[in-house]
C-alpha cells in the first residue's frame, strides 16, 4: 500500500466512501476484573504452546482475540465455542475471545504487549494503536492484507486505510464503522415547546446562548441547563482542531489549513471564545457548580452534546430518562487520522496465524451470519430473527462490543432501533471531508517524556476549564506556562517536522 496524500486519492477517485456503524469509544460501566485476569502466566504460556503445536500438527489452529467490554455470563465461553464451529466450517479456525473489563482494558493491554504474552488478534483503538506500533508488538499488514484477504482490502474505502498508516504502513483493520465525526446538540424537547426555542438555528455557543438562559430564567435557580461533570465535559470542544492522533488537546493543526501548521490550542482565538462561554454560563448558574469536581452526573440532562447521527437520539434520550430530544448538528461531518483510529483490530507480531487471523477480519466483514453471531450471540438463545434483517434480543448480558468487531453494513438491526440508522451513518461518511492532516499519526518516541509531563500538566487544568469554573483570563496564562516549561514547544516543533516529512511530496 502506497503512501499518498489524500488529495490525490480523492482526486483520483478511487472510492466512494460507504461507512456505517456505532459510536465508538473504549467506555462503558465498570466491570470487575475477572475476565480480564483470567489468562494467568500458566494458562499464557498454555496457550502459546497449543499455537505451536498446532501449527506444526495440522489441528484446527484456534486464535486468541482480546478486546474490552462488560463481564461476560458463565456460558460465554461455551457460546464462543459455537460461533467457532462456524468459524471452523468456513474458513478452519476456531476463536478465544477474552474480553478485558471497561476499566481494566488499557491496563491489561499494556501488560499483554509489555510482557510479550501471546495473542493472535487485539482490539486497540486511538490511544494505544501508535503505541504499540512503535513498540513493535503489532505485525504490519499493508501487503499481506491485500494478497491474502482482497474481499476485506476492497470492501474498506482507502480513505479509512489511510487513516490507519503509521509511518506509511497499515498494522490494523479499521471497523469500517461512523469513521467521521459528526457533532450535534441537543435539548429536552419539553424546555423547547416551553419556552419556544428554533433548536435548529442553534449552531455555536453565540446562537446557544439565549436558548439556554431562557431556560435558566424560566426554571430557577436549582435548575440547571447544561449539566458537566468530570467523565462528562463539553464534548467536541476542539473539534475544529486535528489532534495528530497524538493524545494531546493543547496541540492541534486546524483542520481546513493547507499550510498545516502545528499551533498550541489554547492560544487559539476560537479555543479561547470558548472557554469565555463556558465561564460565563458557569458564573450564571447555567452549569452546575460542582461540575469540576464530581466525576459522575445525574440523568435527565436538558442540554447535551455528543459525536453520532440523527437516529443515534433514541440511545441519548434512554441512557438520560429523557422522552424526546431535539437535535442540530454543529460540526462535520469530517475524516481524521484520531476518528478513523478509534476502533481497530490488529495483529501480533507473533502471531503463528496472521493470514488466519485476517482471514477472519475478512468473515467479520462480509458474512452477516458471523457478524450477527458476534454482535449479538446465539440465534434462539441470545436473539431471535423477526424479519429479514432484523433481530429481537432475548438476553442482554451479551458483553462482547459490536462497534469493536467490525462493519455495520452487513449487521441485522434491532427491531427496537431506527432501521435508518445506519443509511444516515453511510450518508455522514459519504458527505465527509478529510482533515489535512488525514493519514498523519504523531510518532511519539522522541518525546514521550514532554508528552506524559505537559499531559499532566492538562490535566491539572482540564476540568476547571472545560467546565466554565475558572476565568480563562486568569488561569490559561498559568497553564500555557507550565505546559510550555514541561515542553510543549519542543513537541510542537517534532510534531511539525514529521508533518512536513510526511507530506513533502
Amino acid at each position: 500500500m502506497k503512501k499518498k496524500s489524500v488529495s490525490k486519492i480523492l482526486a483520483l477517485g478511487l472510492v466512494s466512501v460507504m461507512t456505517a456503524g456505532m459510536l465508538a469509544g473504549c467506555g462503558g460501566d465498570t466491570a470487575d476484573t475477572g475476565a480480564a485476569d483470567s489468562g494467568s502466566a500458566q494458562t499464557e504460556a498454555a496457550g502459546e504452546e497449543a499455537a505451536d503445536d498446532s501449527a506444526s500438527s495440522g489441528e484446527v489452529p484456534t486464535l486468541i482475540w482480546w478486546t474490552c467490554g462488560g463481564t461476560p455470563a458463565d456460558d460465554f465461553e461455551e457460546n464462543i465455542q459455537t460461533i467457532s464451529d462456524y468459524t471452523e466450517e468456513k474458513i478452519g479456525v476456531r476463536l478465544d475471545v477474552k474480553i478485558a473489563g471497561w476499566s481494566d482494558y488499557d491496563q491489561k493491554m499494556n501488560n499483554i504487549v509489555n510482557t510479550g504474552e501471546y495473542f493472535d488478534l487485539m482490539f486497540v483503538n486511538n490511544t494505544n494503536y501508535s503505541k504499540f506500533v512503535n513498540l513493535g508488538a503489532l505485525e504490519n499488514i499493508t501487503d499481506l492484507v491485500q494478497s491474502a484477504t482482497p474481499d476485506l482490502y476492497n470492501f474498506i474505502p482507502q480513505e479509512l486505510w489511510e487513516g490507519a498508516q503509521i509511518h506509511g504502513n497499515v498494522y490494523a483493520v479499521p471497523t469500517y464503522k461512523d469513521s467521521s465525526l459528526t457533532q450535534f446538540w441537543y435539548l429536552d424537547d419539553t424546555y423547547v415547546q416551553k419556552y419556544n426555542i428554533d433548536v435548529e438555528s442553534i449552531k455555536d455557543y453565540e446562537t446557544l446562548d439565549p436558548a439556554v438562559r431562557a431556560i435558566k430564567e424560566g426554571e430557577g435557580d436549582s435548575f440547571y441547563p447544561i449539566k458537566l461533570h468530570q467523565g462528562a465535559l463539553f464534548n467536541g470542544f476542539f473539534n475544529n482542531y486535528d489532534g495528530l492522533a497524538g493524545g494531546l488537546q493543547p496541540i492541534g493543526v486546524k483542520i481546513d489549513d493547507e499550510t498545516r501548521t502545528v499551533v498550541c490550542t489554547l492560544e487559539q482565538e476560537d479555543i479561547v471564545d470558548g472557554f469565555n462561554w463556558l465561564h460565563s454560563w458557569y458564573m450564571d448558574g447555567i452549569i452546575n457548580p460542582d461540575a469540576n469536581v464530581i466525576t459522575e452526573g445525574t440523568k435527565g440532562s436538558c442540554f447535551g452534546t455528543a459525536q453520532g447521527w440523527p437516529a443515534a437520539a433514541s440511545t441519548w434520550q434512554t441512557n438520560e430518562g429523557v422522552e424526546k430530544y431535539d437535535l442540530t448538528k454543529v460540526f462535520g461531518p469530517i475524516y481524521t487520522t484520531e476518528t478513523i483510529q478509534g476502533s481497530m483490530n490488529a495483529i501480533s507480531v507473533n502471531s503463528n496465524y496472521k493470514e488466519e487471523a485476517l482471514k477472519v477480519l475478512q468473515l467479520m466483514n462480509t458474512d452477516s451470519k458471523f457478524r450477527d453471531m458476534c454482535a449479538f450471540g446465539i440465534e434462539g438463545d441470545h436473539f431471535e430473527y423477526v424479519s429479514d434483517g432484523v433481530v429481537k434480543r432475548l438476553r442482554d448480558d451479551w458483553v462482547w462490543p459490536s462497534y469493536t468487531q467490525g462493519t455495520f453494513f452487513i449487521l441485522s438491526t434491532t427491531d427496537d432501533s431506527d432501521p435508518n440508522a445506519y443509511d444516515q451513518v453511510k450518508q455522514q461518511n459519504e458527505e465527509a471531508t478529510p482533515s489535512t492532516c488525514l493519514g498523519f499519526a504523531l510518532d511519539i518516541s522522541n518525546i514521550q517524556n514532554e508528552m506524559a509531563n505537559c499531559n499532566t500538566v492538562w490535566d491539572k487544568y482540564k476540568y476547571d476549564l472545560l467546565t466554565g469554573a475558572s476565568d480563562p483570563n486568569d488561569v490559561l496564562p498559568r497553564c500555557i506556562e507550565e505546559l510550555k516549561a514541561a515542553g510543549l514547544d519542543t513537541i510542537i516543533a517534532e510534531a511539525q517536522k514529521q508533518l512536513d516529512e510526511f507530506f513533502a511530496e
